[in-house]
């Protein structure tokens, strides 16, 4: 086993850069790749040969939007729950279709897929240009049937902060709430892409470091771009296990 990666215990796919909201708070500032998008087939074997390797507990799907190309995270996700992943996950904005059969298609084909956690982006942020009807009669679509689903806010500045959207975030919350809906923890938003171009004036001087960031000589989690990037290499021309094992910070 290579030493850097003895504690991977999550996969994570972007899978892909479009998406339908423009947020000011996104890390990814313009998505300028947005055309691109994660294969399925490929992705959902990649899982297959990490899991049989690593005691993964934990697959994520988010974006971008990733519910515009649901078949990559129906077919990451049946894999994952085939190889025993006992989390899995998507983060999503909850806005993918106007139309009420294909909003309840994708519901369903999450909870086919095995899909245990949902993340609803519901905020200040994503409201600004995300109509809230969709995204509401989404969520009622997975709890129909019976898929878990969390809030998953972004906070500006620190969740406690009175800030204008922290305030309009609350308000939001509350609406979801009375739908039945839970709360996670949610984001604290750090200054990268847009959020450095249209937030910054409520950063300080030493801003807070972008805490997805990992020691890259203990690797716990292992993500791949839509492109099928990975550790500056690519799956798409190597065999993941490969991959893995020539890996050197």
């Amino acid at each position: 086993m290579n030493p850097y990666l003895k504690n991977l215990k999550k996969i994570e796919f972007v899978i892909t850069y479009a998406c339908t909201g423009k947020c000011k708070h996104c890390s990814e500032g313009d998505h300028s790749t947005c055309g691109v998008h994660i294969d399925p087939e490929i992705a959902a074997n990649t899982v297959r040969k990490i899991a049989e390797k690593f005691p993964i507990q934990t697959v994520m799907t988010f974006g971008g939007e990733p519910l515009l190309y649901p078949q990559a995270v129906y077919q990451i996700h049946s894999a994952a729950k085939e190889m025993g992943v006992p989390k899995r996950q998507v983060i999503t904005n909850g806005y993918f279709s106007k139309n009420s059969d294909r909003i309840s298609e994708v519901a369903e084909g999450l909870l086919q897929s095995g899909v245990n956690d949902v993340l609803l982006s519901v905020d200040a942020f994503h409201q600004e240009t995300i109509p809230l009807e969709p995204v509401a009669f989404f969520a009622k679509e997975l709890q129909k049937r019976g898929v878990p689903l969390r809030m998953q806010p972004a906070w500006l500045v620190s969740p406690e902060d009175q800030n204008p959207y922290n305030l309009r975030t609350r308000e939001l919350l509350n609406i979801f709430r009375d739908q039945g809906i839970a709360e996670n923890e949610g984001n604290v938003i750090f200054p990268e892409g847009n959020a450095k171009k249209y937030l910054a004036e409520y950063f300080p001087e030493n801003p807070i470091p972008n805490p997805y960031w990992e020691d890259p000589r203990d690797v716990k989690c292992v993500s791949f771009d839509p492109d099928g990037g990975v550790f500056d290499q690519n799956l798409y021309q190597t065999d993941i296990i490969e991959i893995l094992k020539e890996y050197h910070p």
